[in-house]
This record gives C-alpha cells, sequence and structure tokens, in this order.
C-alpha cells in the first residue's frame, strides 16, 4: 500500500506535535535543574565554569526523559528491534544537540560576555534549545527512528512478514 502525501504530511506533523510535547517535558527537567544548580553548587560566583557543568548534567537528564518519551510515544511505530544500537544513536544525536546549546551558552557567556541568570537561559535555553531541537527532530526522524530501519510491531506476536523484504518471520518476535 502506497502513502499518499496527505498521509505523510499529516505523520510528520503528529510526530512534530508529540516529539514538541516530550521536547516541553524535558525543556521542564533542563530548565529546572539547570537554574537549581545555577543558584546552588554551581553559582558562577563560586564556579568559574557552573554554568556549563550545569547544562551539561541538566541536559544529561533531559535527554533521558526524551528517549523515553520518544521512543515509547513520538516515535512508537519505528522503534527498533536492536533497543541498545537505536539507544547509542538516540545519544549521539543528543550529544551534539547539546554542544549546539552549550555553544550558544558558551559564546553568549563567555565571548560576549553576557553573564547574567537571564542571558544564560536566554542563550542556553532559548536560542541553543531551538537550534538544537531542530536538528535532534530531523534525525531523529530519518535516521534513528526512520521507518525503513524499525523493527516489526509490538503487536506483530508470533509471526510477522518484514514489510522491508516482505519476508515472513515464523519464529516468536520478542513484545517490546
Amino acid at each position: 500500500m502506497s502513502i499518499t502525501p496527505k498521509q505523510r504530511l499529516l505523520s510528520f506533523l503528529s510526530q512534530g506535535l508529540k516529539f514538541g510535547a516530550v521536547g516541553a517535558l524535558g525543556f521542564v527537567v533542563d530548565f529546572t535543574v539547570f537554574n537549581l544548580l545555577l543558584t546552588t553548587v554551581l553559582d558562577s560566583t563560586e564556579v568559574h565554569a557552573g554554568p556549563i557543568y550545569a547544562k551539561i548534567i541538566s541536559t544529561v537528564l533531559a535527554i533521558l526523559v526524551n528517549w523515553l518519551g520518544n521512543r515509547y510515544w513520538t516515535f512508537s511505530k519505528n522503534r527498533q528491534d536492536h533497543t541498545a544500537r537505536e539507544g547509542v544513536e538516540f545519544l549521539a544525536v543528543s550529544l551534539v544537540g547539546m554542544g549546539i546549546g552549550i555553544a550558544c551558552l558558551w559564546f553568549s557567556h563567555y565571548v560576549l560576555g553576557y553573564t547574567s541568570l537571564l542571558a544564560d537561559n536566554i542563550s542556553g535555553n532559548v536560542v541553543g534549545l531551538l537550534l538544537g531541537a531542530m536538528f535532534r527532530f530531523t534525525l531523529y526522524r530519518y535516521w534513528v527512528f526512520a521507518p525503513s530501519r524499525s523493527g516489526a510491531p509490538a503487536s506483530a506476536g508470533i509471526g510477522s512478514v518484514s514489510t522491508r523484504t516482505g519476508a515472513v518471520r515464523l519464529a516468536a518476535t520478542p513484545e517490546r
């Protein structure tokens, strides 16, 4: 069965909205942890690289939240059978996305000299987040969770047909 352009657009929009919702939750985790760390143990008056350390910690926690949300909701129909490989690919894309956000924060804080809490939030949590999100969505959709790389549907049961090759699997397929 061929997918129509309208179905592709609806799928793209659906995934985009879900990605945004998962990203919003990840943002809440990132923003909250970042600001808690900056106003407590990683205050830049006490720890010179405090904003960078805080952003790394908060982003790693947000990556975990985002992987779970994207794997089990946004791209649930395209999950890979190889969870470890998918996780490594997701982490690689997320780390580059994190690097984009940290680069924006670093440039603003250390090159431009905007060192206030507001400036750190704008550069790291607005500019960096938007640029990183566009990068991540593109690579998640077309590489990590690409339909051509997904495994059999979770409800496949005892036997299933591969949509890529048309081959029939007779062995039991594990539930995901």
